[in-house]
């Protein structure tokens, strides 16, 4: 562990919106800490499409809330997985040397990284560093989309379309979780994977048409807005539910122009359409946890980069052929449990 007298740290840092070129690893100030927060030695972290729309400013529509002209947070990052090395004087369930893990509001390509408290949990036992960082923010996307916007119960039949990616792989261990019989779209090479994680059902997009078989279901979550919506909504049962995660990409609107056209297109049939944006909270945390605990959930690692590769994990990311999660590798040990 690295002294924590150390006023300065390595951190990957951007003042411009670009391609992963902008991204450079350089010399920062250390974060300090606030009374509700935590300061964590990050020992593993993951790349998200989050991070990508961050860093690139597109669609456009993100530049409101992520800085008009140069981005606010200058360190990006948001999944961590590390060790606590000083808190805040309001923080009491925490405390220095646990390991936790989490998302938080950027920052978490670095060394350090200050975190609220209540947006933490303790690291699975069962996970390394790695793993425990691969979870946080594609599995809160799964869980909210899967259990709270597709509200999916045991019996029930879910199509995950994109079921090889980082939310795909979480949302049909959840769906499988909650009872429910799952088919997964991906491509040739995932196929195994896809299968090996639970699904009961994989529907290789390269040779078949999800839209096209007999097969209806209760649920369908698509991370990829693959599909015109005429043909999600005939895969559907009458009372069926489409939740959008993901769509087309866009540089003015991204895949909000896909929502935009659900929205006005499912207002004039029987299925439902649901949209969210994914919200971290330590309750839900705590619910992934258990389902990792319990062996129901586990975390799929496509590639390693150290923290200065960060720029090549976001270029693989926008590539769009991530099989699970990339990690960012930040310290030595990010490999073991403990």
């Amino acid at each position: 562990m690295k002294a924590i007298q150390e006023k300065t740290m390595k951190a990957i840092v951007q003042h411009e919106y670009g391609a992963p070129d902008v991204l450079a690893l350089g010399e920062v100030d250390k974060p300090a800490v606030g009374d509700d927060e935590v300061l964590v030695e990050v020992r593993a972290s993951s790349v998200n499409p989050a991070d990508w729309h961050m860093s690139t400013g597109t669609p456009y529509l993100v530049r409101p809330q992520a800085g008009l002209r140069t981005p606010k947070q200058t360190i990006p990052g948001k999944d961590v997985a590390g060790t606590i090395v000083a808190i805040g004087e309001g923080v009491t369930e925490l405390q220095v040397g646990a390991d936790v893990y989490g998302e938080v509001d950027g920052g978490a390509f670095a060394e350090y990284v200050a975190v609220r408290a209540d947006l933490l949990a303790p690291k699975p036992a069962n996970l390394t560093f790695e793993e425990a960082a691969a979870v946080p923010l594609a599995a809160f996307t799964a869980l909210q989309g899967v259990r709270d916007k597709g509200e999916v119960r045991p019996g029930q039949h879910v199509l995950v379309n994109g079921a090889s990616g980082g939310v795909g792989i979480f949302a049909v261990q959840i769906a499988k979780a909650l009872g429910a019989e799952v088919t997964g779209v991906c491509s040739t090479r995932n196929v195994d994977m896809v299968r090996s994680i639970g699904a009961d059902h994989v529907i290789d997009y390269t040779e078949d048409d999800f839209s096209t078989g007999e097969q209806r279901y209760d649920v369908m979550i698509d991370n990829v807005g693959t599909g015109s919506l005429s043909d999600c909504r005939r895969v559907l049962n009458p009372d069926g539910v489409y939740v959008m995660i993901g769509g087309p990409k866009h540089r003015w609107l991204g895949p909000v122009r896909r929502m935009i056209a659900a929205m006005v297109y499912f207002r004039f049939v029987d299925q439902s359409f649901r949209w969210f944006v994914a919200t971290a909270n330590q309750q839900d945390l705590n619910y992934l946890t258990d389902l990792i605990d319990a062996g129901k959930v586990t975390p799929v690692i496509d590639r390693r980069y150290s923290l200065a590769e960060v720029p090549e994990a976001m270029a693989y990311l926008g590539e769009g052929h991530t099989r699970g999660k990339s990690v960012i590798t930040v310290s030595e040990g990010a490999a073991e449990t403990a």
